[in-house]
């Protein structure tokens, strides 16, 4: 993506903590016709022995993971919070909107997960990530079930083999920031997360970034 140094988060934690604020990720990568073709879907973030993996799965006859069998590299991205910014925030006239925001965009490596065990230990850690309470739910269902419900999904792990993280809130202005902060800390839920995201970083010393 395009990343103007002034917008590129230094630090890899920041990456990661965007990504499990906001795990529900794009999965970009190029169908048979060489077009690009994308799916929607949660994600988990695992540090594993030095990588940094992805764990996911799709739809059976989604045909996303016939085309990581074929072609495995593909672009994974998450969107933080975004929002509009009103030049009226600047103490002179003569500028111009813009839209801040916080992402992250991975280029990964994709491999299939075939066993049921490997399966039961990726959708373990999603269910961990976003309905704990029904694990004992999943665990009771019997094994019959779960091979079923297996069968109807296909799952992956995806092997980050780079991450940019941009951070996108106008810090390259400063003679906004205390007007942008305002305006956006009493803004809807996304404007409310970028305040947040300016109080966390904190704009008079950008070496967090």
């Amino acid at each position: 993506m395009y990343l103007p140094p002034h917008f590129a988060a230094k630090d890899q934690a920041i990456a990661y903590e965007l990504i499990r604020e906001n795990p529900f990720a794009s999965l970009i990568s190029n169908d048979d016709n060489n077009l690009p073709f994308v799916t929607p879907l949660p994600l988990h973030l695992l540090e594993d022995d030095g990588a940094t993996l992805l764990l996911g799965h799709c739809a059976k006859p989604n045909p996303h993971w016939r085309y990581l069998q074929v072609r495995p590299q593909a672009v994974v991205t998450f969107m933080g919070p975004h929002a509009y910014m009103t030049p009226r925030v600047y103490p002179d006239l003569a500028r111009v909107p813009t839209w801040n925001y916080v992402m992250v965009h991975c280029t990964v490596e994709a491999k299939i997960i075939d066993t049921f065990d490997d399966k039961d230990r990726l959708l373990k850690h999603l269910i961990a990530d976003h309905d704990p309470a029904y694990a004992d739910q999943w665990r009771g269902l019997g094994e019959a079930y779960q091979h079923k419900m297996m069968d109807g999904i296909v799952a992956f792990e995806l092997r980050v083999l780079d991450m940019q993280c941009k951070i996108k809130i106008n810090q390259h202005r400063p003679e906004a920031h205390v007007a942008m902060k305002a305006a956006y800390a009493v803004g809807n839920d996304n404007e409310r997360a970028l305040a947040q995201w300016m109080d966390k970083l904190g704009f008079s010393g950008l070496s967090k970034l």
